[in-house]
């Protein structure tokens, strides 16, 4: 397994167990804090053309496992640039309190880039896990991408959340019914998730699966992030990463939804933060430090599991 950190926001790297690691060299580090403000919430061409000259080649794929934090989920569209370097057939598996799927506008942003990486021909179908987010009430009025949902190309296990109000047909699937004007979701925190997790692991149409994780799906006993979170148990989340690499094969890993101080160069980010994100309070240090624990508990899992 190799362990990186792309530091955006000067908060990650910093914090243990990361910071040991890099000491050690066990670790990387890449400092891109000079990006950050180009690269949060919506990412310019141009920072991401010198994010990636600022990655090892083929970072995501070989033999070697790539597992990757780099800080708020303001910048989980990065995800979309990793998976860019796997070289065969994958499925992403995407936890987080978000669907990230909105289809307007089509820039590369923390919102939409679900989409974003559904436009890589190596990219088969994402599998997103855990939402509780309003994103589900009246999904159409905020451009979700349901024809992809429908389709098959995007799979969505809320959590727990209520039935969504639409006006289209999208028939039924896996994860939801279609009842009326209403899809009705699976919610798991209603089932058993030893048989949710043999259920998925059977529906994954690739040997390949890259797993994303945005900490926001997580309570707020178990994280502290820039936005609205759910309720996935840690020890969920801890046990589905297990069986994906017990029974798929892991191409990369990312991580992200750790505090971060929202700073911008420019009015139109900001605003952006500003409807989007929760009203901003500055956390106390307690709070930051179980992003640290939860840090601590997927690397251990990671490095048992990708050993």
């Amino acid at each position: 397994m190799r362990l990186r950190v792309i530091d955006l926001d000067l908060g990650v790297a910093a914090q243990e167990p990361l910071r040991r690691r890099i000491d050690a060299g066990a670790a990387t580090r890449i400092d891109a804090a000079d990006l950050a403000c180009r690269l949060r919430i919506v990412a310019s061409r141009g920072a991401l053309q010198s994010l990636a000259s600022r990655l090892q080649p083929g970072a995501g794929g070989g033999r070697e496992i790539t597992v990757t934090f780099y800080g708020s989920g303001d910048f989980h569209h990065l995800t979309a640039s990793l998976v860019a370097t796997v070289d065969e057939d994958v499925t992403i598996i995407h936890f987080d309190n978000h669907p990230d799927w909105v289809r307007f506008p089509a820039t590369v942003n923390c919102g939409a880039w679900v989409n974003r990486a559904l436009e890589l021909p190596q990219v088969r179908k994402v599998v997103t896990i855990g939402p509780c987010s309003d994103d589900l009430v009246r999904p159409e009025l905020q451009f979700a991408n349901l024809g992809a949902v429908r389709d098959g190309r995007i799979a969505l296990f809320p959590w727990r959340h209520a039935p969504s109000r639409v006006w289209g047909r999208y028939g039924s699937t896996a994860s939801y019914r279609q009842e009326g004007r209403h899809l009705h979701w699976r919610n798991l925190a209603d089932e058993d998730w030893d048989d949710f997790l043999g259920e998925l692991i059977a529906a994954i149409p690739t040997r390949a699966v890259w797993l994303t994780i945005d900490k926001d799906v997580l309570g707020p006993q178990d994280a502290c992030t820039n936005w609205d979170q759910g309720e996935l148990p840690l020890g969920h989340l801890l046990s589905a990463v297990e069986r994906l690499a017990q029974e798929r094969s892991i191409a990369g890993i990312d991580v992200c939804g750790d505090w971060s101080e929202p700073l911008f160069a420019d009015p139109f980010r900001a605003a952006l933060a500003w409807f989007d994100h929760p009203r901003a309070v500055t956390p106390a240090p307690a709070a930051l430090a179980r992003n640290g624990a939860v840090n601590a508990a997927l690397i251990d899992c990671f490095e048992r599991v990708l050993a």
